[in-house]
């Protein structure tokens, strides 16, 4: 008899809902009553789901990443939804989740082996799996096929040289034409720019272009921000040019922000990357840019105190594969991506299905922003630092702050949101634009004016929270 994989929770089979109709229509099809030729072994969990036609939906979810870098946990229903993962598939987990804990066997959903059909699918998803992490070709390498990749990197790195002095050229006609006019020259001459880094296969250059058609004319103190802006391109575009004299480390993080891609299949292949910690998730955020879903998921080892940004994408109207429960805890092993600091991962192979984690250790403000400094230093195009300000009290705009250089009862006014430090000596301001958003009053009902756990991203805006923990409990909210 196979041996069950670790149970998950209701909790963590909710979180991967891809929306609250799909939660809600999952919540229906928890129970035994739809549900027929049920089971769970050591890779999945499986079953048969009376629906609108003749046959059952044939639903089956894996527990487990197959036996190969790469690879993640996935399902596969039968029914035309094209939602991940769909209704049933979150009502078989529900069903499994609650059930009885007794030995494989009894419950609902007794374990054993998976049918025929359940079988083949886990055995393609494991082919497909190997191919990816072997990459393109694999099998039929040969000197010949390295030549040909050498010849494409060549390539592309002349094109991405050339966009990168043309895009020189003309930020120097806008300097020299001064910036007081560069509200009124319109989005036109910048997107056809952008257009052209695109050509030169430079599509960080291309964002970066975009980036400064925005500012221009944003709102008080423009023309300061697109000077900025101006610079940061420059340094890139110099740096680019220069790429081959640099050292590995900061040539790797050049080369990404100009958007040259790395597969995450070279990335777990390299000897020694990964690393095995239980990552407690910290906090996942959707952005769209309107043809693509980018989730952000942050991790930090138990064991090695590492934060780590997971990437994964879902084309239009489908949620990425990859969603992991806010506040679980996952035993895997994860790669850095090239690069300094090195904070993007791949994820290789999971040990263990999503569990419950804890509330993560933090550091005071002042720490928080001594670490983005520090990760500026390395990466002067960083946009924010991830960190986890533990015992801090978040104070309203229009609120104060106490004074502590001022005596005991001393207080300052507080002209935007801050977390402040508990004991009062520093605090940090929030990102303005979370200024409308209700996860702020979320945080301060949370907290309740006393002091909580807090994890977000620290940039040069002010703080982007994320996720709070009570002080109370361990129980992750996100924002």
């Amino acid at each position: 008899m196979t041996q069950q994989g670790v149970r998950w929770t209701v909790g963590q089979v909710l979180a991967l809902a891809p929306d609250a109709a799909s939660r809600k229509a999952g919540g229906r099809l928890g129970t035994a009553g739809p549900w027929s030729g049920t089971g769970v072994g050591e890779e999945a969990v499986w079953g048969l789901c009376e629906g609108s036609g003749s046959a059952p939906y044939r639903t089956v979810v894996a527990l487990r990443g197959a036996d190969r870098p790469g690879a993640a946990p996935g399902c596969h229903c039968s029914c035309p939804s094209r939602k991940v993962p769909c209704k049933h598939a979150l009502g078989l987990l529900l069903l499994w989740a609650s059930d009885g804990a007794g030995p494989a066997g009894a419950g609902s959903v007794p374990g054993g082996e998976p049918p025929d059909w359940a079988r083949r699918w886990l055995t393609e998803r494991e082919r497909r799996a190997e191919r990816r992490a072997a990459g393109p070709g694999a099998g039929e390498a040969g000197p010949k096929d390295a030549a040909a990749a050498r010849r494409r990197a060549e390539q592309r790195a002349e094109r991405m040289a050339a966009g990168a002095s043309e895009l020189e050229r003309r930020l120097l006609d806008l300097v020299r034409g001064g910036l007081a006019g560069a509200d009124r020259a319109g989005y036109g001459a910048w997107e056809e720019t952008a257009a052209r880094m695109v050509d030169a296969q430079a599509p960080g250059l291309a964002s970066r272009v975009r980036e400064l058609a925005g500012a221009a004319g944003s709102g008080p103190g423009w023309p300061e921000s697109l000077l900025e802006e101006c610079a940061l391109l420059h340094l890139l575009n110099r740096a680019l040019l220069g790429v081959s004299a640099l050292p590995d480390a900061p040539a790797a993080t050049v080369r990404a922000r100009a958007g040259v891609p790395v597969k995450a299949a070279e990335v777990l292949a390299a000897e020694g990357a990964a690393v095995r910690d239980d990552w407690l998730v910290l906090a996942q955020r959707d952005g769209s840019d309107g043809s693509l879903t980018t989730r952000r998921t942050w991790l930090r080892g138990a064991r090695t105190g590492r934060t780590a940004l997971l990437l994964s994408f879902g084309s239009l109207g489908r949620a990425p594969e990859i969603d992991l429960p806010i506040g679980g805890s996952l035993d895997a092993e994860l790669a850095p991506y090239p690069g300094s600091p090195p904070l993007r991962v791949a994820l290789g192979e999971r040990f263990s299905a999503p569990r419950e984690g804890g509330r993560p250790p933090g550091s005071d403000t002042g720490t928080a922003l001594a670490a983005y400094g520090r990760a500026l230093c390395e990466d002067p195009w960083l946009e924010a630092w991830p960190a986890v300000l533990a015992e801090v009290v978040p104070v309203p705009g229009g609120g104060a702050l106490r004074d502590t250089a001022g005596g005991p009862g001393a207080e300052q006014p507080c002209a935007g949101w801050q977390l402040a430090d508990a004991d009062g000596g520093a605090a940090l301001p929030v990102d303005p634009r979370c200024a409308e958003r209700p996860g702020l009053w979320r945080l301060l009902a949370v907290s309740g004016g006393g002091p909580v756990t807090v994890f977000g991203e620290c940039g040069h805006r002010g703080f982007l929270p994320y996720t709070v923990w009570p002080s109370e409990t361990g129980e992750a909210i996100p924002l």
